[in-house]
């Protein structure tokens, strides 16, 4: 697939990370797998049943509450919910989390044509941080730098703006990629050039 489309005329590439770079069930059902783990071994609760009670319960309702419901139905004390939110932030995984292959190819090919790639990142930068250390880069992490929305008052379009500042680029040198469930929530700051990642899977 030809991405001339995208990076003709760019000079910078932004992408977000969770569906975006990745798929953000890699690293949840990972960490559910993780705690079930350490469930079985410090209450000694069938780690199987945990893990498959947390994995249904995601796929079906999405992560939230997902500790909260598992808690009831394990009779899991509280204390552990603290545990649990520690673990997105410090776990590491079994397995490396892989990148969609067409943005693998979408980076691999900005790298060739010298268009910057800068990660945007909404939400809790310690998390962020260990979602990034752990997704097998294929030699790409040395041309990434990495944008927090924390840094610049939760704002996605301040972000944006500061990025375009200390990178002295103006918006139509820059081309944002999100993911499909970012965009149909106006993640999108209209005034910079921007796709879903859908277009390129």
């Amino acid at each position: 697939m030809s991405f001339e489309k995208y990076l003709s005329h760019k000079k910078a590439l932004i992408i977000t990370l969770d569906d975006a770079l990745y798929p953000k069930k890699d690293y949840l059902l990972q960490v559910y797998y993780l705690f079930s783990e350490f469930m079985a071994y410090s209450e000694q609760i069938d780690a199987k049943a945990i893990v498959d009670f947390m994995s249904k319960e995601y796929l079906e309702n999405g992560e939230q509450d997902v500790f909260a419901k598992t808690a009831a139905k394990f009779n899991i004390p509280d204390k552990y919910e603290h545990n649990f939110n520690l673990l997105f932030e410090t776990a590491r995984l079994p397995l490396k989390l892989l990148l969609f292959q067409g943005v693998l190819n979408l980076l691999q090919e900005a790298v060739v044509d010298r268009v910057s790639i800068f990660i945007l990142v909404d939400g809790n930068p310690a998390e962020a941080i260990n979602k990034i250390k752990q997704i097998e880069w294929n030699g790409l992490q040395e041309y990434l730098k990495v944008y927090f929305t924390l840094e610049y008052h939760n704002s996605v379009a301040n972000t944006i703006v500061g990025l375009l500042e200390e990178q002295s680029l103006v918006k139509d040198e820059v081309i944002l990629f999100v993911s499909k469930n970012q965009s149909e929530s106006n993640f999108v700051d209209s005034s910079v050039e921007s796709f879903s990642v859908t277009e390129i899977l």
